[in-house]
């Protein structure tokens, strides 16, 4: 039985971030290692509630109160079996996911402090590690059928372990030419190291996964060779078309750039670092993308945003500011707006802005502004209102409010647009829609038989507890199309929505 006073007797600790003057000379991750002591009086905050609202914030389905108590009782190898039951990446979720199922908690109702769910999960995935690193659960008989993958992000992931875990013969298709998806060269390391993903790859393959990388489905392999070779194909490929702002004067300009690019040239930096391999910041063609002694101007407030700050820092900006279209949100939870369990409105800070750089909210972007060479020296803003009218958004200028920030890099991290459009979707017969997503039927499958969706691809762009709930879910459907025994968990169906006030 849970400890009903825990909450009482202890208040919400988090572990001590490595100092910022460390921090920044090297990419390791910000947190170290949480004791035990600590996480297991965490985990005794945890009431068990009647309701466990936490189960209705994670689209997993996570036993929340059940491992927070198995912690609390120092029963580790249980927890992690409990904690593995829903998540197949737990490592993952617990360094990345913005944790609603913290904001669900009861301990949050009227301000309160919620449990540290996501450090605590994040600790008994550690534990799964250091207990059996990470046994291999390859299975018992093989079906003779077979399902390509076409994605290694963790909805991808996620969906090849199921299947493989059924006995399916799983490949998986990567363009990229290291598996991971956004977690590999989109997430820095001081967020999520790559050890992390080597492992469970490790795991996947000694559960009889293949991986293919360096091959783009509808370029080096078609989708009718692919139906040729594989008897139920899944795409999950992501959100990757990046929100542009073509029509803002001066974007042509030489260094203003997608968000993207940025991440993904500098973990490629650290990526060959680690390897023993001299490298630079540098985009495909050629083009320097390094922050080092330079002002730097973000645009967005997002997840994304946030990464770049910490990366502009790592490599040594000369001074960042991070732009936010939106007024500065509230400290606490406002209950008219966003009432509790619901994911609230409020300033989140990342371990990135404690690093420094400066936060500018209620602007818009006028004008990228040329030094007269093509290159852009700064960006002009203007400050703003924002309205909802219809379900529109209204951005009205405030006249008399505009002034120049120095850039010499601009990164716009504004959000994404939906999955890039590219050769395998006319190939499949698939279509994007409105949002740039791809629909999926309750059974997971597209307008094409035997082609499924999930992840990003299906969603936009997402939490990557979504991503592997949607990766579980459509590989029980492929599993079923299969003709496989039994069922594998399902944690969402394709029209689940987080939980919001109605």
């Amino acid at each position: 039985m849970p400890d009903p006073n825990g909450f009482l007797r202890y208040p919400r600790r988090m572990p001590a971030r490595r100092p910022v003057p460390v921090r920044i000379s090297d990419w390791r991750e910000v947190y170290p290692p949480a004791g035990e002591e600590l996480i297991r009086e965490q985990a005794t905050r945890c009431m068990d509630c009647g309701i466990p609202f936490c189960h209705d914030g994670c689209p997993l389905g996570n036993r929340i109160p059940d491992w927070n108590d198995l912690v609390r009782t120092g029963n580790w190898d249980a927890a992690v079996a409990s904690l593995h039951a829903t998540n197949n990446f737990p490592e993952f979720t617990g360094r990345l996911c913005p944790a609603p199922c913290e904001a669900a908690c009861v301990l949050g109702i009227g301000g309160g402090d919620p449990v540290t769910i996501k450090q605590v999960e994040v600790e008994i995935a550690d534990a799964a590690v250091a207990r059996d690193g990470l046994r291999p659960r390859p299975a018992a008989r093989a079906t003779g059928r077979s399902v390509a993958v076409v994605g290694s992000g963790p909805a991808g992931l996620a969906a090849a372990q199921q299947l493989a875990r059924a006995g399916h013969a799983v490949t998986v298709y990567e363009r990229d030419d290291a598996l991971g998806g956004l977690l590999r060269y989109g997430i820095p390391d001081f967020k999520l190291e790559k050890q992390h993903i080597d492992r469970r790859l490790a795991q996947l393959a000694a559960e009889g996964v293949e991986f293919r990388t360096g091959v783009a489905v509808g370029v080096d392999v078609t989708a009718e060779q692919l139906r040729d070779r594989h008897d139920a194909v899944l795409l999950a490929c992501g959100a990757l078309a990046g929100r542009d702002v073509p029509e803002t004067p001066g974007r042509g300009l030489r260094g203003v750039h997608q968000a993207m690019e940025h991440l993904v040239a500098s973990n490629r930096v650290v990526a060959a670092a680690g390897g023993g391999r001299p490298a630079k910041a540098v985009l495909p063609d050629g083009t320097p993308i390094d922050a080092a002694g330079k002002h730097i101007v973000i645009i967005g407030g997002g997840d994304t945003a946030a990464d770049c700050l910490g990366v502009a820092h790592r490599q040594g900006a000369a001074g960042v500011h991070q732009l936010d279209l939106y007024p500065q949100p509230p400290l606490a939870r406002d209950e008219a707006r966003d009432p509790w369990p619901t994911w609230p409105w409020i300033l989140r800070s990342y371990p990135a802005h404690e690093e420094g750089g400066e936060r500018v909210f209620a602007v818009a972007v006028q004008e990228f502004v040329d030094d007269g060479t093509g290159q852009v020296r700064a960006v002009r803003i203007v400050e703003v209102t924002v309205e909802k009218r219809d379900g529109r958004r209204i951005v009205t200028p405030v006249p008399g409010t505009e002034r120049e920030l120095p850039a010499d890099l601009v990164l716009l991290a504004i959000g994404f647009e939906g999955t890039e459009q590219q050769p395998l979707l006319a190939q499949f017969g698939v279509r994007r829609n409105a949002r740039g997503a791809v629909d999926a039927r309750p059974d997971w499958q597209t307008d094409a038989d035997g082609v499924f969706v999930a992840g990003d691809m299906h969603r936009g762009a997402s939490l990557i507890v979504w991503a592997i709930a949607e990766g579980r879910a459509a590989a029980a459907a492929v599993h079923a199309y299969l003709g496989g025994g039994g069922t594998l968990p399902a944690p969402v169906d394709p029209a689940a929505q987080p939980l919001a006030a109605r």
